[in-house]
């Protein structure tokens, strides 16, 4: 099969928005070279979402709960999983995190150049830590870790990738046994009591389900956070709106805002998928064992389903949203991680009168597969 388009190209590099946009236009549906189709447009993606006999989300081999099964397998281990995401559970935890953020915000220079993501790294890690049960001790532990997470990640070297995550899997690991001799409160002690078919979860299922709620929660947050602050300093009368809103507490519509603001600059750039049958997705066959990337980037920026992309439309977009995703492996965090979010950007917007770009530092993009900003220099006043 001849390459379509290049997913490491200077293009996709420099801007990936800017980039999938043209993708989306010109090749909706395109193949890689090396056995990879990424679909870009919002129909398309929904519809192999919403679609997992043929677009199966099981495409590692390592163990992930729940996201990499199908099925009524799925829908178990989902169905524990969603147990510490109920409305009460996230309305129970949010006093927490607003005590954190004001924290962390009330450290922050004002006057001064500061990191936006760097902050949300670190709001990030203290939530985390309050829900799961953590010790605070952990802090730099967990921000270093995620530092070279990332890195990994984006190097794309799987050697590497695979040992920075069994560093990971040890200190899960070590929790697990402290969380068995010395019990206290937080979800890590919740799941050693968790039963499935009668029988305790093993602790490799138990290790798995906290990866990925760490591994991916911790770095999800800190990255939104950055587009969030980003769009606010580029969006001034957004800005006052919200910040009126939040001194009224409208949690509602802060969560509702951000993740309107996520849709126009999606920092969860893709999920993979397999094909276990030959499928055909506009007049183009995808053979079965082909991999395929749903580009959630794209989708959420296509005209088709959003008549002016760029536009802050919160309400009139909610519907075709797809920043946590659809189908049966949505997001089942989306609750928590709006709370978190809305509750961080109400403690900067009551902590602030402005926030601005900062003059002579631009901001920088992240590069696949990674979205939204890996430097965000603001000024808060």
């Amino acid at each position: 099969m001849s390459r379509d388009w290049d997913p490491s190209s200077r293009d996709v590099l420099s801007d990936q928005r800017v980039a999938y946009d043209r993708m989306r236009e010109a090749c909706p549906v395109a193949h890689d070279g090396a056995g990879t189709w990424t679909l870009f447009r919002h129909a398309d993606v929904v519809a192999a979402a919403h679609d997992p006999a043929t677009f199966s989300s099981q495409v590692s081999h390592h163990l992930t709960l729940p996201n990499g099964l199908d099925g009524a397998e799925h829908a178990t281990y989902r169905a524990i999983v969603e147990r510490y995401m109920t409305p009460q559970r996230v309305e129970a935890l949010a006093p927490a995190c607003h005590a954190i953020a004001a924290e962390v915000i009330a450290s922050t220079p004002r006057h001064e150049t500061f990191r936006a993501v760097a902050l949300g790294t670190r709001y990030a890690v203290r939530a985390q830590s309050a829900w799961l049960g953590w010790p605070p001790q952990l802090e730099d532990t967990l921000i270093q870790w995620m530092a070279d997470n990332h890195a990994a990640t984006r190097s794309g070297d799987h050697e590497l990738t695979a040992q920075v995550a069994e560093r990971f899997d040890t200190i899960i690991r070590a929790l697990l046994s402290h969380a068995r001799h010395t019990p206290g409160p937080g979800v890590t002690t919740e799941l050693l009591a968790e039963r499935l078919a009668g029988r305790p979860l093993h602790e490799e299922e138990i290790v798995s389900i906290l990866r990925n709620w760490t591994a991916g929660d911790l770095g999800s947050i800190a990255v939104s956070f950055g587009v969030v602050v980003h769009f606010l300093a580029s969006h001034p009368t957004v800005q006052g709106d919200l910040r009126a809103a939040a001194r009224a507490g409208d949690r509602g519509a802060i969560a509702t805002a951000v993740e309107e603001m996520l849709r126009i600059d999606d920092p969860f750039v893709a999920n993979r998928r397999v094909i276990t049958r030959d499928v055909e997705v506009r007049g183009r066959t995808i053979p079965a064992s082909d991999r395929v990337v749903l580009n959630w980037t794209a989708a959420n920026r296509d005209p088709r389903a959003f008549s002016d992309p760029e536009a802050f439309r919160p309400q009139v977009n909610a519907a075709h949203n797809l920043v946590f995703g659809t189908g049966p492996h949505a997001c089942p965090g989306r609750a928590l991680s709006l709370m978190e979010l809305a509750v961080i950007t109400i403690e900067l917007l009551i902590a602030t009168t402005r926030i601005d770009h900062a003059p002579g530092h631009s901001p920088v993009r992240e590069t696949p597969p990674v979205g939204g900003w890996s430097f965000v220099p603001v000024l808060l006043s």
